[in-house]
């Protein structure tokens, strides 16, 4: 996998950079219109769904990401990522290390799966 400091694909960068600064709308933008959200098994379609979920579960919930790795392949960019923020981490692992699946298509992201995948020891 690429380094962290290696650059990601325009909408998957605008997608980090919004999480972390806390801005719906630019995260939102992120998206083309009939995107599809599976984030650990809830599937959210469409902006206005994207848009609730993001308000919810991304920025109420102040998540941050740190990029630990990341590689593309043609449309597609695997990220993971020590996720933090507001949100309940009994029984999570220290630190939470998350992967997000990316596939873009024009510029925008056309579908985002996040796990929580079991790491190697």
């Amino acid at each position: 996998m690429s380094p962290p400091d290696s650059p990601l694909p325009e909408p998957v960068a605008a997608f980090v950079h919004a999480v972390n600064e806390g801005d719906l709308d630019t995260l939102v933008s992120a998206f083309a219109s009939h995107a599809l959200v599976n984030d650990q098994l809830r599937e959210y379609w469409d902006t206005d769904a994207i848009a609730d979920w993001a308000a919810r579960d991304i920025i109420g919930q102040r998540l941050a990401i740190r990029v630990r790795s990341a590689v593309t392949h043609h449309a597609q960019t695997v990220l993971r990522a020590e996720v933090t923020g507001d949100f309940d981490r009994r029984g999570l692992p220290e630190p939470l290390v998350i992967t997000f699946y990316f596939s873009s298509h024009d510029h925008r992201l056309v579908q985002l799966v996040i796990l929580r995948n079991a790491l190697d020891t």
